[in-house]
């Protein structure tokens, strides 16, 4: 279990309760915040009924709407009237005066200091030992715009931003019903953070709703400041290099997966939603899938499985090849190849791994860059640098058209999870077949699927509906046309299902 920071023991329990001293209450709100050494902390006497009614109103700076906080809750507490009964002030209060969205009644101190944390506003009465809670909440947060990394061009052109609420507004507009579930945990012993679990409810399989909410409570850290964290802390392997969870940064991707049966988790502070659990499948397809034809999305898919082939096998082949088995080039290429290398003085595997790592660093660069000049240094270094290497006689041409198509095949893969792993898993076999080389790319492949095939992703195979157990399932490599396509996943026990119809009836079927 983590300890608690130092500076935690100078401040109150947060397990203490309010009492009817309202100095005491006043004084355990201030202790809480530090003040008046916090000045974020803001409060402002209020009173009502000729100042016989008095209070105190608390609010941080910042996180509240100021003009909700005056007309909501101020000027109505000011206009009250009829004098409410002895010891109903607080209901009285909470039910018929205060204007605000929610109101609840608070007894412990813990509880208001996380409402004065999310945005609320807090009200202690005189004599009264229940504070009032009014939600005021008004974060400051970036506009929704378009996605950085998921463009399409066809569909929405919208993506999730860093405020959990409005992330979830923007998948209710997409789904408009009333199963869709919304639950709420909280995770971090210390510095707690509200994660939002959404499934449809009928659609997701309730063995797996339960495993996903066991695995987020059973967490014990101080802090989870977003998603990204909190993948790490619920995936299925940690040391393993192939992915067990999907991050997407469009609301209507995840409204795929949410109507394919499938489980959202959503934090503040992360612009995009986790989905669990996925397949080998789920990677590769794209938020485009739904919007183009079905040739066209098949096309496609040739593409991104092709690329991932190239991406991963490229560099490799060309190894093996050119330093095991030179006999099955012709021989008008043997000869160029061997033309180009007789004036380059490094083995073949260092020009390949040279290049590689140069490609690598020019990645970064371009990313780390400020986005105006990132691109534009990216094809610029690469243009330098490899006619450089070539007139230096560092590498050989061919090696550079090897490496430049491997890169180009890596940035089809548009799934961070997945390209990582395919850039890694490409030094691991260009390693391997330096040493064996065929020999070693066919074993080693088949130790990856083995090894893949062997994982789960909450229960669920990886490579399912293929492997351990073959389930027939439609759309899973070939999309078929919409009107054939079913929603719910062979892992879902749901008896939910999406009703299609053929729109060409009557018509003739090309």
């Amino acid at each position: 279990m983590s300890k608690e920071p130092s500076s935690s023991r100078n401040q109150p329990k947060n397990d203490s309760s309010f009492t009817d001293d309202f100095q005491h209450n006043i004084t355990l709100i201030y202790e809480a915040f530090s003040y008046p050494i916090n000045q974020s902390l803001k409060t402002r006497q209020i009173s009502a009924l000729k100042g016989t009614m008095r209070g105190i109103l608390f609010f941080l700076e910042g996180t509240v709407e100021e003009t909700i906080v005056e007309t909501h809750v101020m000027k109505p507490f000011y206009e009250l009237s009829g004098k409410p009964e002895d010891g109903k002030v607080v209901d009285m209060l909470a039910n018929s005066v205060l204007l605000t969205t929610a109101i609840r009644e608070i007894v412990r101190l813990q509880d208001a200091v996380r409402d004065l944390l999310n945005g609320n506003c807090l009200i202690l009465l005189e004599n009264e030992k229940i504070a009032i809670s009014a939600n005021t909440a008004n974060f400051e947060k970036r506009v929704v715009s378009e996605p950085t990394v998921e463009n399409v061009v066809r569909g929405p052109k919208e993506a999730f931003i860093e405020s959990m609420a409005v992330n979830q507004s923007l998948l209710r507009r997409q789904i408009k019903d009333s199963r869709l579930i919304c639950e709420n945990l909280t995770v971090g012993d210390v510095f707690p953070n509200a994660v939002s679990i959404m499934y449809i409810k009928g659609a997701a399989d309730e063995k797996l709703i339960k495993e996903v909410k066991q695995k987020v409570e059973g967490i014990q850290t101080d802090v989870i400041q977003n998603l990204s964290i909190l993948e790490q802390f619920i995936e299925s392997r940690t040391y393993s290099l192939v992915p067990s969870t999907l991050m997407t940064e469009r609301p209507d991707r995840a409204t795929s997966f949410l109507l394919g049966g499938h489980i959202l988790l959503l934090m503040d502070n992360s612009p995009y939603a986790l989905i669990v659990p996925i397949t080998f499948w789920s990677l590769f397809h794209t938020a485009e899938d739904q919007y183009l034809r079905w040739a066209n999305v098949n096309f496609i898919r040739i593409i991104s499985i092709l690329a991932i082939f190239i991406a991963i096998f490229t560099p490799s082949i060309y190894l093996a090849v050119s330093t095991f088995h030179v006999e099955m080039l012709p021989p008008d290429l043997l000869f160029a190849i061997a033309a180009t290398r007789e004036i380059v003085p490094i083995p073949v595997l260092w020009e390949i791994i040279l290049l590689e790592f140069t490609f690598e660093i020019l990645r970064e660069a371009g990313i780390r860059i400020p986005s105006v000049i990132g691109p534009t240094i990216g094809i610029v270094g690469a243009l330098i640098l490899g006619q450089a290497a070539v007139q230096a006689n560092l590498v050989s041409p061919i090696i550079v058209i090897v490496v430049a198509i491997t890169g180009l095949s890596s940035f089809v893969i548009q799934d961070l999870s997945l390209n990582f792993m395919i850039r890694i898993l490409r030094f691991l076999f260009i390693f391997i077949a330096n040493f064996m080389g065929f020999f070693g790319i066919f074993l080693a492949v088949a130790c990856t699927i083995a090894y893949m095939a062997s994982l789960k992703s909450f229960n669920v195979p990886f490579f399912s509906p293929l492997a351990p157990y073959f389930h027939p399932q439609k759309g899973l490599v070939f999309r078929k046309p919409v009107w054939k396509q079913s929603l719910v996943p062979f892992f879902s026990n749901s008896r939910y299902k999406k009703k299609v119809s053929n729109p060409k009836v009557g018509s003739q079927d090309d």
